[in-house]
């Protein structure tokens, strides 16, 4: 049995997304699949890129091909090198771990609370204060004068 590592396409209409697979040559592309060994998201940025390494290695030991697609991708990752013997390529760009939305939540709306409250409340303090302040005064004015 010819046994490839190949590409199996999954996803939306322009959003494509890919597992990468071992199966047997003559199935069809998405047609049942011997083992899952990786996922492929191109549309991603940067890529995601996931390989089981030591699945693949034990795969391409036994004889399974890989098509061009997926020897680009291992090429990448740098299990093709790992198989074939040469030196490994840079590493792969990895994205930022995405922030947790709920502390970014709590985060912003702490520094709003401590922020905008504050400001208005010290802005409209001061003015009554004067105010205040400023009635006092002519009060006791008047109440001297007469």
């Amino acid at each position: 049995m010819a046994v490839k590592i190949r590409l199996l396409r999954m996803g939306k209409i322009r959003n494509p997304q890919y597992r990468i697979v071992v199966a047997d040559s003559r199935t069809k592309r998405d047609g049942r699949a011997i083992e899952y060994v990786g996922i492929y998201q191109p549309k991603e940025h940067p890529s995601v890129i996931e390989v089981k390494s030591d699945r693949v290695q034990h795969w391409l030991s036994v004889g399974a091909q890989p098509s061009e697609a997926v020897q680009r991708i291992l090429e990448k990752t740098g299990d093709w090198q790992k198989f074939k013997g040469l030196p490994a390529p840079p590493p792969l760009l990895v994205a930022e771990p995405k922030a947790d939305r709920k502390a970014v939540y709590d985060a912003e709306s702490q520094a709003a609370a401590g922020v905008t409250p504050a400001k208005s409340a010290s802005k409209k303090a001061e003015p009554k204060a004067t105010e205040a302040k400023a009635e006092e005064s002519s009060d006791a004015g008047a109440g001297d004068a007469s």
